[in-house]
């Protein structure tokens, strides 16, 4: 089955199954780019939908920030619409701020490959198309880090042929505000896309007991 190129939401309420658009449309406004605190540190990780990844992320302690957007790509200020119907060569991705006197970067790098599935080169799960590849973004210091972490998770699942990549870091444009913290602010349309992508069952798939 060929899924569009952006992320659907299964709206699971009573009575028939409704497909609708992952969120209304918005203005290009993107939230300010803010400036990391004094002792905090930042990362940037692209793994398919970001309100999934943004929400990982804002689980793990020590992390004090996760800000959903774009990176990678060749156009100024991009925005959701722009992203999805391809051209831009941004992918969505998430910054991640956080304190590493709490939690490590390779902590960090070591639990993102495990929230998704990195031996698929063409998106994740029910969201396919090139703006949801996968990737690890990096400056030079964290190279070392994420790419022990990559060759680490490839031998626990057998060293597969394809793999998410590390890719040296580009300019990260925030996205809309109704795109940031979408599963804390709509929680029964995430979990119903959660469910209707069958997540939770694809990284069981995956992982196992790895």
């Amino acid at each position: 089955m060929k899924f569009p190129s952006r992320r659907t939401v299964v709206a699971a309420l009573a009575g028939p199954l409704v497909i609708a658009a992952c969120s209304p449309a918005d203005s290009a406004e993107g939230a300010a780019a803010a400036q990391t605190p004094v002792g905090m540190e930042t990362a940037v990780f692209a793994g398919g939908c970001f309100w999934s990844v943004e929400h990982h992320f804002e689980q793990v302690p020590g992390v004090v920030e996760a800000v959903s957007g774009f990176t990678g790509g060749r156009v100024s200020n991009p925005s959701y619409l722009q992203v999805v119907r391809g051209g831009t060569g941004h992918v969505e991705a998430v910054r991640v701020t956080y304190d590493p006197a709490r939690v490590s970067y390779r902590q960090l790098v070591d639990g993102f490959w495990r929230s998704i599935d990195p031996t698929d080169p063409a998106g994740q799960f029910c969201d396919r198309g090139a703006s949801y590849v996968t990737a690890v973004f990096v400056t030079p210091e964290q190279r070392e880090a994420a790419e022990a972490s990559r060759r680490a998770a490839m031998a626990a699942l057998g060293n597969p042929a394809t793999f998410t990549p590390v890719r040296a870091a580009a300019r990260f444009w925030p996205a809309e505000r109704n795109h940031q913290d979408y599963a804390r602010r709509n929680p029964g349309a995430y979990q119903a896309y959660v469910r209707g992508c069958r997540r939770v069952q694809a990284l069981r798939r995956v992982w196992g007991g790895a």
